[in-house]
């Protein structure tokens, strides 16, 4: 079974994509945390026990003490979390938001709200 970390400010977007899973019955193991800095320990805490990391990391763009992009920078410059795909979500549609995303070392963009088909497919 997958596991996916993810991280929104938004209790609404997080209590939402928790919601989507259960509802259509996707069979993925879902962590959510409100903050970039959580959810690194959080990593940081699996590495420590010894058990594998996440196979996809979703951080919001937009999150008001550090940003998804600035999140996924801090994880592509450690080998650490090399073997993760890495997304950054957001309800913007502009091509700037996606640019930075892409440059900060993103896998891939997805507008919200999110579902797991493009989450899937990292469309």
């Amino acid at each position: 079974m997958p596991t996916l970390f993810y991280v929104d400010d938004s209790r609404d977007d997080l209590f939402y994509l928790d919601y989507i899973r259960k509802k259509q019955q996707v069979d993925v193991d879902l962590f959510c945390f409100s903050t970039a800095q959580a959810a690194f320990e959080a990593l940081e805490q699996r590495l420590e026990r010894g058990e594998g990391l996440p196979d996809i990391l979703i951080a919001d763009l937009y999150m008001p003490l550090d940003s998804g992009s600035g999140l996924i920078a801090r994880l592509r410059q450690d080998d650490r979390f090399s073997a993760m795909q890495l997304g950054v979500c957001s309800g913007s549609d502009a091509v700037e938001d996606r640019e930075r995303a892409l440059a900060a070392g993103a896998d891939f963009y997805l507008e919200k709200p999110l579902d797991f088909a493009r989450i899937g497919s990292g469309q």
